[in-house]
Parts: C-alpha cells; sequence; structure tokens
C-alpha cells in the first residue's frame, strides 16, 4: 500500500540527489531509506529507480509517484499546519507568491498595515513562483497569489485591487520626452530595456511592439527596478514600467512617462485564491486592505 513515507523519500531523493542526504532529511538511516523503498517496489511490483553507477535515475513509474509527491505532500503539510494553528488558537502564516516583478513594490504598500491589524498573522513572501504561480496555489504551496496576468480555473478566484497604466520611462532630455503618446514604429531604434522574463510575458511586446510588427534595436534584461531606472536616466535606453512605479520609486530621477498608444495599456494587480478558502477572515483582510492600498502610501 502507497503511504506518505514513500511520497516523501522520492520527494527528498529527487530535491537533495542521494540517498544519503534524503535519509539524514527524514530522520532515517539509509538502509532503512532504502528497505522502505525496496517494499514498495515489491508490494507494486514495478520498480522505482534504476541504479547507474553512483547515480539514481527514476523509472516511469518513479516519475509518477514523484509528480503525485509534488502535488500531495503539500497538500498534507498544509492541512497539518492549518490544524496546528486551530489547536493553538492561531491564524499562522499567509504565503504570498508573486507573479511579477514591480508588484513587490506594490506588496509593500499593503503588507506593513496587515501585519499591524493582524498580529497573530505572519506574511512570507515567495518570489521563486515569478511567471508560474497558478501551480503553487493549486497545489497549496501558496496561499494567495499577486498577478497582473490571470488565469481562469474553475478552482481558483482572482479579483482585481489596484488599477494602473503601464507606460514608456525615458529620461527628460531623450529626443521622445517631448511627446505625450508614443507610436510602436517610434522605438524601433530604442535600447529597450525590460525584466528578465519571456517576450511573451510582457506587455509592452505582446500589447504595443508586436501586432504592429514593430521590434526596439536592441533588448537588454535587468532584474532590479532601481538599477533600471538608474540606467534610463543615464541615457543608456527606454523602460515600460507601470506608472506609479515610477512617480513613488524614483521621484528625483529626471523621468518622463509617455503613453504606449493612443488608449494606452491598462492593466489591474489581482489577487489569487481557492475557491475553497473564500470567507476565511484573515485571507478576506488582506484584500480588501490591498483595494485601499493608496491610502497607506507615504
Amino acid at each position: 500500500m502507497l503511504e506518505r513515507i514513500h511520497l516523501s523519500v522520492l520527494r527528498e531523493v529527487d530535491r537533495l540527489g542521494s540517498l544519503t542526504a534524503a535519509a539524514e532529511a527524514l530522520f532515517l538511516t539509509q538502509p532503512a531509506l532504502s528497505h522502505t523503498v525496496k517494499k514498495l517496489e515489491q508490494q507494486m511490483g514495478t520498480p522505482v529507480w534504476l541504479r547507474e553507477g553512483r547515480q539514481l535515475r527514476l523509472t516511469q513509474a518513479g516519475q509518477f509517484l514523484l509528480s503525485v509527491a509534488n502535488r500531495v505532500l503539500p497538500q498534507l503539510e498544509n492541512a497539518e499546519n492549518v490544524l496546528e494553528q486551530y489547536r493553538d488558537g492561531q491564524r499562522g502564516v499567509l504565503r504570498i507568491g508573486m507573479e511579477c516583478h514591480p508588484c513587490y513594490q506594490w506588496l509593500l504598500r499593503v503588507v506593513s498595515p496587515y501585519l499591524a491589524r493582524w498580529s497573530d498573522v505572519d506574511v512570507d513572501v515567495k518570489q521563486k513562483f515569478q511567471f508560474g504561480g497558478i501551480g503553487a496555489l493549486i497545489n497549496y504551496e501558496i496561499d494567495m497569489l499577486v498577478t497582473p496576468d490571470p488565469l481562469p480555473s474553475q478552482a481558483l478566484h482572482f479579483e482585481p485591487v489596484f488599477a494602473y497604466e503601464q507606460v514608456l520611462v525615458v529620461h527628460a532630455e531623450h529626443k521622445l520626452a517631448q511627446l505625450e503618446v508614443i507610436a510602436p514604429e517610434q522605438l524601433t531604434g530604442e535600447t529597450l530595456i525590460t525584466y528578465p522574463v519571456p517576450l511573451e510575458r510582457l506587455d509592452i511586446y505582446n500589447q504595443f511592439l508586436l501586432p504592429a510588427r514593430a521590434m526596439p534595436r536592441q533588448h537588454k534584461t535587468i532584474e532590479t527596478t532601481d538599477i533600471m531606472l538608474q540606467m534610463v536616466a543615464s541615457g543608456r535606453g527606454v523602460t515600460a514600467l507601470p506608472k506609479w512605479l515610477v512617480t513613488d520609486y524614483a521621484p528625483h530621477l529626471q523621468l518622463r512617462t509617455l503613453r504606449l498608444g493612443s488608449d494606452g495599456i491598462q492593466k489591474h494587480i489581482y489577487l489569487g485564491r481557492r475557491e475553497t478558502d473564500l470567507g476565511i477572515d484573515y485571507l478576506e483582510s488582506f484584500v480588501d486592505m490591498a483595494r485601499q492600498a493608496d491610502r497607506y502610501t507615504a
């Protein structure tokens, strides 16, 4: 019979790369760990992994069980945490996944007042889920997803909490700085600086440049917002960011924001939750406070 320990062993071996390390993580001896898997293989009548020298290679059955482990174990761990919270009269940790770079700066507006209001809730922000948070939310690895691009799902509920406009950012002395509205072809001679994400996830490409079959002269990627804005301020290129971020983050820099097309690129930040979590008080409170984020901005 398949047991939780079997799934835990497979996950830890895959995560840590060896039986010895997995055994230490699970507080088992290596012979005990090997015996556990061998017994499972005997019961199921199929091998879970094969040895290739000192390396372990999962069989097709092992790959299937690993996928089950990665889905099921986070849900069991979340259930145990929730039950412990009920037992201790606490609410525990609100785990938030980020699916966009600028969303982090926006989130800071909400977290501080939220922590002040909910003294029995900690907040943990997991940025490793950038552009992959839907699966993390479904699999109970996070409790809330911050994203500008929600995907329809019967299991998930998304609410828009903050409207913003995506704009082009240029230096105040740039040749385009005197314009109010930019057309796609006006960027064909420019160096465009963006976050290091796929082009199809960048609004300036999928909603502005690509439909017009226009491309910048050069495309550079930078991970941090402050360095990106410093590059633009020094005349090294142009970028596209939420207008509020430029206003809040770099008021001291000589920058101009220009509308991308006559209608602009209008966006929202959404908060995603599991349908089964709707009505939980501390989650509902976070959503309510997020809608009022401007109130908390100094």
